[in-house]
């Protein structure tokens, strides 16, 4: 593995960005607006964090090709002048005023759909239900090298840092949020987003090898994954706790910082297919922490395919000592429905 000391500080430095405006923007949310369903805050913020993350990596790697999740396409509709405005305004509190056309052209960085040797995927803002309800969301960043996950980063602006160092999961957007990221082979640190020079803090996967006591995370969205089909699991294993239900990839912060043992993702409908961008970092932060990801299957995810896990189905994330455990319970309750 060549060495990845300036790509760490790159990602760190755009995810950290990118974290900031999508704080500023949540924290002007008007609850009035929400209940109508006005999603425009998440869609600028999810174009924002984009476009900063994007312009980032264009300018430090402009050969390296970007999977991610939005394009600008819609923001050049000419109905849509006063979200794209917003977008452009909310990127320049932070860079140099660009004008609308550099912004919309750093989002569109982020179209690459093939896999090659060397590539990022991005989700700019992973858990838009989350953030509209001033809930865990994550803005998610990671390296594929040779089909191998190399790197990744997670910020968690509404995830505490100091209880996630404690083995916690806890909602607190007083407290800064939290930068996660990690290197296979090499560890996983925790930083507080929102401190640029703090002293990274080591993260390591539980050592909890009795599966009844295991801690499990699972989506808050029942479209996101089977919710029963996870309970019938639970059950069969004799797990006594209940689900943790988290948005967003900061399920994959709490199993790598050891505040729970598993996160399954099950598949909720036929046919439906895992986007690489919702699982790249939160993959190389767990397994860069000592933890285990594959799909129900107990394959590695398969990132030869772009855009699209399209050679897996479902997610199990463990500490690796449970994983075999999970995997045969799936495996079972899925037999028998």
């Amino acid at each position: 593995m060549p060495s990845l000391e300036h790509e760490l500080a790159i990602a760190l430095a755009a995810v950290r960005e990118a974290g900031r405006l999508c704080q500023a923007v949540q924290a002007g949310l008007d609850p009035g607006a929400l209940t109508k369903g006005d999603r425009s805050p998440v869609t600028i913020a999810d174009f924002g964090s984009q476009a900063l993350i994007c312009g980032s990596l264009a300018e430090a790697f402009p050969e390296d090709p970007v999977i991610a999740e939005e394009d600008a396409a819609a923001l050049r509709r000419p109905d849509a002048a006063p979200t794209r405005d917003r977008v452009v305004a909310e990127v320049a509190r932070l860079r140099p005023a660009p004008d609308p056309e550099t912004v919309l052209g750093w989002i569109d960085h982020g179209n690459a759909s093939a896999a090659s040797p060397r590539f990022w995927a991005l989700d700019p803002i992973d858990g838009t239900k989350g953030f509209l309800r001033g809930d865990q969301y994550a803005v998610a960043l990671a390296l594929i090298l040779d089909g191998r996950f190399a790197l990744g980063v997670l910020g968690c602006p509404n995830l505490d840092p100091g209880a996630l160092a404690d083995g916690k999961i806890r909602s607190a957007a007083a407290a800064g949020g939290s930068l996660v990221y990690g290197i296979p082979g090499q560890g996983a640190w925790l930083l507080p987003l929102a401190d640029p020079t703090a002293r990274p803090s080591a993260l390591r996967v539980s050592r909890q090898s009795d599966i009844r006591l295991a801690r499990c995370c699972e989506s808050v969205e029942a479209a996101h994954t089977a919710h029963g089909t996870s309970a019938k699991v639970s059950a069969a294993l004799g797990i006594r706790v209940p689900a943790t239900r988290v948005d967003s990839q900061a399920k994959y912060a709490a199993v790598a910082a050891g505040a729970a043992e598993a996160y399954l993702r099950l598949p909720s409908k036929p046919g439906y297919v895992e986007k690489i961008w919702d699982h790249a970092a939160g993959t190389a932060v767990v397994c860069a922490a000592g933890g285990q990801v594959t799909d129900i299957a107990g394959r590695p995810l398969d990132l030869g395919h772009g855009r699209l896990l399209a050679s897996n189905r479902g997610v199990v994330v463990t500490n690796g000592r449970l994983h075999a455990a999970m995997l045969g319970a799936i495996d079972q309750v899925l037999g028998a429905e």
